[in-house]
């Protein structure tokens, strides 16, 4: 049978491919310790499933409005004034099963065959595959450790090209941990605005903040911006709901009615009671957060920490979201039983199959000297992990 050629352009996610393959092995009895999943390991707050329950119990299993229910709708507006400065109308919001999909929404809006998609690496690994499918170009542009992994806007204009149809921004960004400063986020915007250039933000980590760091929402910073900007969330990370699949966008009303119309075509509206669930997430109390946070930022500071006292390895700290990003490549080179680590795939090979230490390699987020580690685990597990990667690299020569 001979696949679409959209098809032979992309690779699985790495990320999920790292769970799958540390899950597999743990079920064949094998002592994995796993720093893959960008998943909180923290169980959704309990008046969020209570929510669901009674959405369940009382029937509200039919289909709903394409775009979401007006009700979930509503909320996501007064989340969006509330908390970042940004007035909607229901005709600006859609709702989608998972951030995930409301990137790949966006992605089918507006790129087509000749858009050039600037993304600035190190990358969320579905930012370049998701601009493939959809028969555009990922224009790479690399960013420096030094610089915090912060897009300059002198790098950004020199990218642009009359075929540059968008910018994505992470921020708190995956893989690297770190943010952009609102100062970043002004210079950004002003060429943005100056070249008619989309910005796709994905913000879905902007609850998970530490050090004082505070997300600043490009759309926010005034209604030129703002009309050039699709705002992406969602709740897997904040509210720790990674499986019920619920993401949203908020952005230009002919971007938001292409991509409502994209969805009726393909996945029609987002799980009904998972909706409901939404609406107690975002309306009721938020005192989980900042437990979980203060979680996440104890194991953040162990880390890196201990990253750093490794020989040959140095680590960023991070001011957000939950994976640490650190440098490997002075260890490039050094061998194991004559088996020479050539770059970060091999990293992560010999951590999975020498310590039992499942990490993923950063040849995935566009930066071979690097390998990601998601703390979004127990302590114990990373203290675990952390001693037998520390025990694995002196067993390098």
């Amino acid at each position: 049978m001979s696949l679409a050629e959209r098809v032979k352009g992309i690779k699985p996610s790495p990320t999920l491919a790292v769970d799958a393959r540390a899950k597999a092995m743990k079920a064949e009895g094998i002592d994995v310790v796993g720093f893959g999943a960008g998943e909180p390991d923290f169980d959704t707050p309990d008046n969020i499933k209570e929510a669901a329950v009674k959405a369940l119990k009382s029937g509200f299993t039919k289909y709903t409005p394409v775009g979401g229910t007006d009700e979930l709708k509503d909320a996501i507006i007064n989340k969006l004034k509330k908390d970042n400065g940004i007035q909607y109308d229901r005709s600006r919001i859609i709702v989608s099963t998972g951030a995930k999909h409301s990137l790949y929404n966006v992605a089918q809006a507006l790129y087509g065959p000749g858009d050039e998609v600037i993304i600035p690496a190190p990358y969320w690994v579905s930012y370049p595959d998701q601009v493939i499918l959809n028969d555009a170009k990922p224009v790479i542009v690399q960013t420096e450790e030094k610089g915090g992994f912060v897009l300059t806007a002198e790098a950004f204009e020199k990218a642009i090209t009359p075929k540059t149809k968008a910018l994505i921004l992470n921020s708190p960004s995956n893989p690297t941990g770190l943010g952009y400063p609102k100062e970043a986020l002004k210079a950004i915007a002003e060429v943005a605005v100056r070249h008619k250039v989309m910005v796709i933000s994905d913000e879905i980590y902007e609850k998970i903040t530490y050090d004082g760091f505070r997300h600043v929402s490009i759309a926010s910073l005034g209604k030129e911006i703002e009309d050039l900007t699709v705002t992406i969330n969602g709740l897997s990370k904040s509210h720790a709901m990674t499986g019920w699949r619920l993401g949203y966008a908020a952005g230009p009303k002919d971007v938001i009615g292409a991509m409502t119309k994209i969805q009726s075509q393909s996945t029609s509206n987002p799980c009904s009671i998972t909706q409901k669930a939404a609406v107690e997430a975002l309306n009721g109390p938020q005192d989980f957060l900042p437990v979980m946070v203060a979680e996440f930022d104890k194991r953040r500071k162990y880390i890196v920490e201990r990253l750093n006292s490794i020989s040959g390895v140095s680590c960023p700290m991070p001011v957000g979201a939950f994976y640490a990003f650190p440098r490997v490549s002075p260890l490039y080179g050094r061998k194991f039983n004559g088996k020479e680590i050539k770059g970060s795939a091999d990293m992560a090979a010999y951590l999975l199959e020498e310590a039992k230490v499942a990490v993923v390699s950063g040849d995935a987020f566009g930066a071979d000297d690097y390998i990601r580690l998601s703390y979004a685990t127990s302590m114990s597990a990373i203290e675990k992990g952390l001693d037998r990667i520390e025990k694995a690299v002196k067993a390098l020569s």
